[in-house]
């Protein structure tokens, strides 16, 4: 079981908007918040991330360098930290294949952006990436994570010289991305020093708990039961479990029963029984009046609500 991908997954609720950014110094260009989560990527030359927060510090970027934006806070990018920014207007975006291009700034040195965001749903952020510092900036050169250099190369080509399929492979290069840049965070973390999600997925106790929750939502696990997987003592268990992964290990099942359910609700026709017996439920009325209590809404109202949205 991937737990990274089942936890982004849970989350996604569409797909990624993106778009070239082409900048000239003097420029500086003011981004609002966006719903979701925000992405960055230097394709050529270098900008400074600025956080619209006061006391907040200017963020350097060079070119390969990656920022994700947990929860798609507003920014401001800019060839200098001083540099004024100014929203974006209709008329500097040109449509263009496989993606449109923003242009802004004067006629100095050149920088080039991948901007855009990722559709994922905040009211019920999975844990993994609730942990997540609020600006993960990572950089990619003189060898430090090869698979996100090589996704960054490869969008940058494919950009820099659109040819045959890019309409195609850019869109699934940006998708990939997300899985790349939390794959690289979680690596960059100390083995030693690490806390949270990043040492959960590599405890010896913790990580087949929560694959066992992952792989079988539907079995009637008890705290004992998943401290015999780890081979620990129920207290010594839920105490471990509870430290690393945010919450106790009953709580988190239920989360991930109900975010199992809404997943089936949105993406596909398996009728209210189906879902309650794939996510633990002995009958179709004690699974609604869980999904109610967690989401407000009957299972059938959310359904038709995810259906209404994706129209």
């Amino acid at each position: 079981m991937d737990i990274l991908t089942e936890a982004l997954s849970s989350m996604r609720t569409g797909q990624p908007a993106s778009v070239r950014t082409e900048g000239r110094a003097p420029w500086g260009l003011r981004l609002p918040p966006v719903a979701g989560a925000g992405f960055h990527v230097v394709l050529y030359g270098t900008c400074w991330l600025v956080p619209l927060e006061e006391g907040a510090a200017p963020i350097a970027l060079s070119p390969g360098d990656v920022v994700f934006l947990r929860d798609g806070r507003g920014h401001a990018l800019a060839d200098r930290p001083d540099t004024p920014a100014v929203p974006e207007r209709p008329d500097q975006f040109r449509p263009s294949l496989p993606i449109g291009t923003v242009s802004i700034g004067g006629d100095g040195p050149r920088t080039s952006l991948l901007c855009g965001n990722y559709h994922l749903d905040q009211a019920r952020p999975h844990p993994l990436v609730r942990q997540l510092p609020e600006i993960v900036h990572l950089q990619t050169r003189h060898g430090r994570h090869p698979e996100l250099s090589a996704a960054v190369q490869l969008l940058g080509a494919e950009l820099e010289n659109p040819r045959l399929g890019s309409t195609g492979i850019v869109p699934a290069l940006i998708d990939s991305l997300l899985l790349y840049i939390l794959r690289a965070w979680l690596e960059e973390q100390s083995p030693a020093g690490a806390a949270g999600w990043a040492a959960a997925l590599g405890d010896a106790a913790v990580a087949p708990a929560l694959t066992a929750i992952h792989e079988a939502p539907s079995t009637a696990w008890t705290v004992e039961s998943l401290a015999g997987r780890a081979g620990l003592s129920r207290a010594a268990f839920a105490r471990r479990f509870t430290s690393l992964v945010g919450e106790p290990p009953m709580a988190y099942l239920t989360r991930w029963r109900m975010t199992t359910a809404a997943r089936l609700l949105r993406e596909s026709e398996a009728p209210l029984t189906t879902v309650a017996a794939r996510t633990g439920y002995g009958s179709e009325y004690a699974f609604a009046k869980a999904f109610k209590r967690e989401f407000g809404l009957a299972p059938g109202g959310y359904r038709r609500e995810a259906r209404a949205a994706a129209a």
